[in-house]
């Protein structure tokens, strides 16, 4: 039986580095990128305004500002996009460093969930009627850690 051939470790590392720059060229600076025009857009029409006094009775339970629902929102459709709103708050001035270290896990939990519901809840066949569940289990989860981490600024 002949052994198969072997990759140099160059070539293992240039396959790597293209599909890395794919994901990165395809995925994350597109959801980056819509995620800053999306809060330039809202703060240009006062929208942003108005989602913040909407949402600042839940976020201020958790040290942020009414504005920070944003992030959830983007978080829940995609975590670059999240990132993306992240910074586009923290230019505008809205968020600080400390906003920021109270919803790094809040994105990371609520992790894109629409896009999983569809690539992977959907595809093994998950019941419709489990994804409103599943969605608000992140949501908690989300806002539980915002809690604690929220306890470790006052």
């Amino acid at each position: 039986m002949a052994e198969a051939s072997k990759k140099m470790i160059t070539d293992v590392f240039v396959e790597g580095a293209r599909k890395g720059w794919n994901i990165g060229a395809m995925s994350t600076i597109p959801n980056v990128m819509m995620a800053f025009i999306i809060i330039k857009a809202l703060n240009v029409t006062g929208a942003l305004g108005a989602l913040g006094t909407l949402f600042e009775p839940l976020m201020v339970l958790v040290g942020l500002p009414g504005e920070g629902a944003a992030v959830i929102m983007g978080a829940v459709m995609s975590m670059g996009g999240a990132v993306g709103i992240v910074m586009g708050l923290f230019s505008e001035g809205v968020l600080t460093g400390e906003h920021i270290a109270i919803l790094a896990p809040a994105i990371y939990l609520c992790g894109s969930t629409i896009q999983y519901a569809g690539r992977i809840l959907g595809v093994i066949g998950t019941r419709g009627s489990l994804y409103p569940i599943m969605f608000a289990i992140c949501i908690a989860n989300s806002f539980m850690a915002m809690f604690v981490m929220n306890l470790f600024f006052v």
